[in-house]
């Protein structure tokens, strides 16, 4: 007892000194923040640093000059809008003459780095120049650097160009072993979601669809390299199809790599671009740095485009760490009301989610598309209930990667009655009024005419979700059955086939909602929901981070599979929600 008693007592002092040590920083920032205005010295680079950091849709201005606490497992974060802006920023401004790149290593959804990718294209096109270094570029880093104008490799380091695989993980067997029994209702032969649970391996259906929406994704990858290393998208090909870049020399031989260099030589030659003598200092600046000089576009104007950020999955209630029909209900209808509010763009990246909360969010805005351009731009993941919620918009834009459609339905119960009889030594019993009084029991195998109801509800939903997307894309309920089934398209692909209208990124949103609404250059944009304060989202998060390292610790290696099973536990009612796990390597 003395010694539980200990424990306890050392876990609650440090979590009391990391949360003074963490007002202590806070404060520190706030002092440093007011301190005076950053001025950006003349011959400068921007010092884009994106490596170990994870790359997320949308966060406070300030949050990358702030470390992760000890102890925590938080990884840093940067949100896109905060990487768009510096690169503008950098764009305009005289006193910058370049960008250093060390991004070979981050984690991020594949259309993030291309509006990335694209943003860096626009700098380059202004005159100034782009230089990359890393000491190991993985696939996703190297697609990003290799837009640089010159790229360079550590000696001994290595780089990664072999292509996309997705490992989705199987539960059939867990759940036989602990007699659980997965009963399984859905509407769509592509609906991919409930696999885990009732095979041990994916099924034909999804397997195409997988190998289709992969390989149009790495066709970005591919194309977007040969064109910045003036090599053929088929000598590019070959080499992702066969690995070559198996050595760092390789990666030189091949075209893909400047050279091999340490990093003091690739601040020579930094300094050699610069006009700089070997001696000299290098004046650079940051992306929070940076941001902290960037000018409100339009700041008086009354006009404004509200973007409202849908992040996460879609799931009833008032969570804010997801996409919440009650919580975006209210941000949407405020919107919809606010005189000065001339259009409205829907950024979404998400893989669905309840059904029920996606129909909530999808009758808000299909009221406030009847009153005000709405414009959908998808990002990462615009899937299942994430393109209901796009399906009322009066144009969607995807990026060419977006992994979106996914038009279907499931339902999933559980029964738990082997696990708690043969496992578990537990048994039930049960006295009801009527024939249906304890339907969706789970400690008893459902009947047939329990299931058909169930299937009827999944059916339902599945009918509405069609009616939905066929209103929406002024198309025939014929023409997206035929493309629906639960399918995942990428964009590309989502543009050949009508459920998305551009392709491009939340940039080309905004102009299009700015056009529609007749606005020309006189609008600001404005974030809804506000977004939170660096000091909000680390308090928000700091439970969260706790949780995740101690369940990091306890699982080890099996974390993936406890954060499967832990998922599972929450799936409630119909969901229209992308495969588990949809990890893409």
């Amino acid at each position: 007892m003395k010694f539980l008693s200990n424990v306890l007592a050392v876990i609650v002092g440090m979590l009391v000194f990391w949360v003074l040590a963490f007002f202590i920083m806070a404060g520190i920032i706030a002092i440093s923040a007011g301190s005076g205005k950053i001025e950006i010295e003349e011959n400068s680079l921007l010092h884009i640093r994106l490596n170990g950091v994870v790359l997320v849709e949308q966060a406070p201005e300030d949050d990358m000059s702030l470390p992760p606490l000890p102890f925590l497992g938080s990884v840093s974060s940067v949100g896109l809008n905060q990487v768009i802006r510096a690169i503008e920023t950098a764009k305009e401004n005289p006193d910058i003459k370049g960008i250093y790149l060390e991004s070979g290593l981050l984690a991020a959804g594949q259309s993030h780095i291309l509006e990335i990718r694209n943003a860096l294209k626009s700098f380059k096109e202004s005159g100034k120049f782009i230089v990359a270094y890393g000491e190991y570029f993985s696939e996703t880093g190297y697609f990003l650097c290799s837009v640089a104008d010159e790229i360079y490799l550590n000696p001994i380091g290595d780089l990664e160009f072999n292509g996309f695989a997705a490992n989705p993980i199987f539960l059939k067997g867990l759940l036989d072993k602990i007699e659980v029994e997965p009963v399984i209702f859905r509407v769509g032969e592509f609906k991919s979601a409930i696999e885990p649970f009732i095979m041990e391996k994916m099924s034909e259906e999804n397997r195409l669809q997988t190998s289709v929406y992969l390989e149009d994704l790495n066709q970005v990858v591919v194309n977007a390299v040969a064109e910045s290393r003036s090599l053929s998208v088929e000598k590019i090909q070959e080499i992702n199809d066969n690995m070559s870049v198996r050595t760092s020399q390789d990666a030189v031989d091949l075209g893909l790599i400047d050279a091999l260099w340490y990093d003091d030589q690739v601040k020579g030659r930094l300094r050699e671009k610069l006009g700089l003598e070997e001696e000299d200092d290098i004046n650079s600046v940051n992306i929070s740095g940076i941001n902290q000089t960037a000018k409100e576009k339009n700041r008086l104007s009354r006009n404004q485009i509200a973007v409202i950020m849908a992040d996460g999955e879609i799931v009833g209630g008032q969570n804010p760490d997801q996409i919440s029909s009650d919580l975006f209900l209210k941000e949407i209808r405020k919107a919809r009301k606010n005189e000065d509010v001339k259009a409205i763009v829907l950024r979404i990246n998400s893989p669905g989610g309840s059904v029920v909360a996606s129909e909530v969010l999808w009758r808000e805005l299909s009221e406030a598309q009847k009153e005000k351009p709405l414009i959908a731009s998808m990002s990462n993941y615009a899937a299942s209930g994430g393109y209901y919620l796009a399906a009322p918009a009066d144009t969607i834009v995807a990026q060419p990667n977006t992994i979106t459609g996914s038009i279907g339905i499931f339902g999933i119960l559980f029964n738990m009655q082997g696990l708690l009889n043969n496992k578990l030594g537990i048994t039930t019993d049960v006295v009801s009024t009527g024939t249906y009084s304890d339907f969706l029991n789970p400690t008893k195998p459902m009947s047939e005419s329990e299931k058909a109801i169930m299937q009827n509800k999944v059916e339902e939903g599945y009918d509405t979700f069609i009616q939905r997307v066929a209103d929406g894309r002024k198309m025939s309920r014929e023409e997206v059955i035929a493309i629906a089934g639960g399918r995942v398209w990428s964009g590309t692909m989502a543009k050949n086939i009508g459920l998305v209208d551009i392709l491009g990124g939340f940039d080309d949103a905004i102009h299009i909602a700015a056009h529609k609404a007749g606005l020309e250059d006189d609008y600001r944009v404005v974030l809804y929901p506000k977004q939170k304060t660096l000091l909000e989202q680390l308090l928000s998060d700091f439970g969260t981070d706790v949780q995740s390292t101690y369940h990091r610790i306890k699982f080890g290696a099996s974390y993936d599979l406890f954060q499967q099973v832990d998922r599972m536990k929450k799936l409630e009612g119909r969901m229209a929600l992308l495969p588990f796990l949809l990890d893409i390597d």
